[in-house]
Parts: C-alpha cells; sequence; structure tokens
C-alpha cells in the first residue's frame, strides 16, 4: 500500500492530468523500444480536458488495463464509482462514438501487456468471449430503448400482415435472418414468399408479387451490405413494392431505398458477427403481424397445432 506521501503524490499526478503506474512508462527501455503499454494508452486520453470523473476513469483504465479494457460499460462504471452516462461522455469526449470503439482501442493494448506472462493469453480469450456477450447485451438495451415506444413496430407489424402475398428477402449472410422470418411468419399469415437468391430470380420472386396483390416486402440486409441486395430493394420499388428494411444501419443507400427502417446492432467482436438484437427485433414484429389479425392468427395456429398433432411432428413432452 502506496504511503500518505506517495498517496499524495498520485493524487495531485491525476488532477494535473493522468500518470503511468510505477515502473511501466516513460520508455525504460531505451530510445527505439516500443512503447509501454501504459504509455500507449497514455496516448489515447493526453490533449484532451477530461473532468475530474473522467480523469478517475482514465486513470483506473492506465491501473487496471488488462481488466478495463474487457469490461462492460455497467461495470466499469461501478468499479469506478461513476454514473454510465459518465462513461459514455469520456469516451466521446476523446473522439470515439461510445463505450464500445473505446475498449476496441485499448484491447490490442491490453492484449500487447499480458503477452509472454504465463496463463494470461487464456485470461484473455475468456475475457473476449465475455466481451462479445457484453456487446449483445448493449445491442439488446438500445433495441430496447426503440421498442419503449412500439408505434413504429405495431404500423409495421399491421403493414405486413395485410400484404398478401408477402416477400421476405435475404441474401448472403442475411439469409438465416429471412427463414426464420418466413418460417414462423407461415404458421399466422397465408402467403409468405421467400427470396434468397439474387440478380433476375429475384427480380421474378418480386414482380410476381406485386401482380399477385402484394404491398409490402420485409428486406434483412446485416453487414456486409451486398451490392445485390440494393439492387434487389431497388426492384422492389420500381415494381411498386415497398420495402421495410431490418438492418443494423440508419444511414447509407439501403436506407434511402426503405419507406420504413428498423435498426438492431449486431456483434461483431468473435469471428463471425451475431445477431441476437435483430433476431429479437424480427420476433417483435412478427409478434406486432399477429396482434394486428388475432382472429386469423389464432385459426392458423390451431391448425398447425392439429396437423403436429396428427402426423406426430414433435417428441412427447
Amino acid at each position: 500500500m502506496p504511503s500518505g506521501q506517495q498517496a499524495r503524490a498520485q493524487a495531485a499526478a491525476i488532477r494535473r492530468g493522468l500518470q503511468a503506474p510505477p515502473g511501466q512508462g516513460g520508455g525504460e527501455d531505451g530510445p527505439g523500444a516500443p512503447p509501454a503499454p501504459s504509455d500507449r494508452v497514455l496516448a489515447l486520453f493526453g490533449g484532451h480536458r477530461l473532468s475530474p470523473a473522467q480523469r478517475r476513469i482514465a486513470q483506473y483504465m492506465i491501473d487496471h488495463l488488462t481488466e478495463a479494457a474487457f469490461l462492460s460499460i455497467t461495470d466499469l462504471a461501478e468499479r469506478v464509482g461513476v454514473s454510465q452516462p459518465s462513461v459514455t461522455r469520456f469516451a466521446t469526449s476523446l473522439g470515439y462514438s461510445g463505450f464500445p470503439a473505446l475498449r476496441e482501442a485499448l484491447q490490442p493494448i491490453a492484449l500487447s501487456a499480458v503477452a509472454g506472462v504465463p496463463g494470461a493469453a487464456e485470461e484473455v480469450r475468456r475475457n473476449e468471449l465475455q466481451a462479445a456477450v457484453d456487446a449483445e447485451i448493449e445491442n439488446l438495451e438500445a433495441l430496447r430503448r426503440l421498442v419503449a415506444d412500439p408505434g413504429q413496430i405495431l404500423d409495421v407489424g399491421r403493414e405486413l400482415a395485410g400484404s398478401v402475398p408477402l416477400t421476405v428477402l435475404g441474401l448472403r449472410i442475411s439469409v438465416s435472418l429471412a427463414e426464420y422470418f418466413a418460417y414462423a411468419a407461415r404458421r399466422i399469415h397465408p402467403d409468405v414468399r421467400l427470396v434468397t437468391r439474387g440478380g433476375s430470380v429475384a427480380y421474378d420472386a418480386l414482380l410476381q408479387s406485386r401482380e399477385a396483390g402484394g404491398t409490402w416486402v420485409l428486406a434483412f440486409a446485416m453487414p456486409r451490405h451486398a451490392n445485390e441486395t440494393l439492387a434487389a430493394l431497388r426492384t422492389a420499388r420500381r415494381t411498386g413494392l415497398r420495402v421495410a428494411l431490418i438492418t443494423d444501419l440508419t444511414l447509407g443507400p439501403l436506407v434511402d431505398e426503405a419507406d420504413v427502417t428498423l435498426t438492431a446492432g449486431t456483434g461483431s467482436r468473435l469471428v463471425f458477427d451475431s445477431y441476437a438484437a435483430p433476431g429479437v427485433l424480427s420476433a417483435s414484429v412478427l409478434q406486432a403481424m399477429a396482434d394486428a389479425n388475432p382472429e386469423r392468427t389464432q385459426l392458423r395456429l390451431e391448425g398447425y397445432e392439429q396437423a403436429a398433432e396428427q402426423h406426430d411432428f414433435f417428441l412427447d413432452d
């Protein structure tokens, strides 16, 4: 534990700005040596005017780098003793879009700090997986804020329920979300048409849907966003279909082609993206469709249950 004099010196340093942990800064390995991890963190924070609360956050990150780089915003705020909005303001004051972006910048530095330390790499790996889950929780929290006013989702569900046929489109990485939605929607809607191929196949399917009386297409577009998805949306608009888009972005050419856009963040911390929030958003739209026509929903669900019992579709409970 530091002496009273050392504690006062550290407090003074934090008031002036920030400091590296003893023995970890200052380029001690001589000229030409790579900067110490603490110095790299200080470089992220340097040149910015920080409030006292923000300096506490920064100092905690310096002192506990390998831990802080993998904490959720909730855990970091609790450990520093500040509010979550304070952590968000700290990240944005440094020029980041939010805390997740700052954390992404810190993680390579944290990994370099534990390189060569026995057992540390495995611990960091576990933390990486936890960080991926934490990021998905943040995506779900953002979705929760979106559905605090469910009016837009209810409106979309009502429009999709009234479109007969209803076209569901998802290409490349978005196929899985489109297939899930179409599979479930067929339980409550009389004519759902799934499009998972672009080009002339998509064009023919969209044109036929419109000629059969369809008014809407629900499109999924997850990153990386494919040019053929944009082409399909433009085709849908030209045929007279209106477009409801579920995506992760609020701007861009795909959004420009949509009549209504619902957004949900994707998890991007693992080798392949994960879709917890888009999946919940899809289920919410399905719920809105079911609520828009409860009599039809009830009749169709009862019909499927009876068919399932007659043909033993499922294992006994």
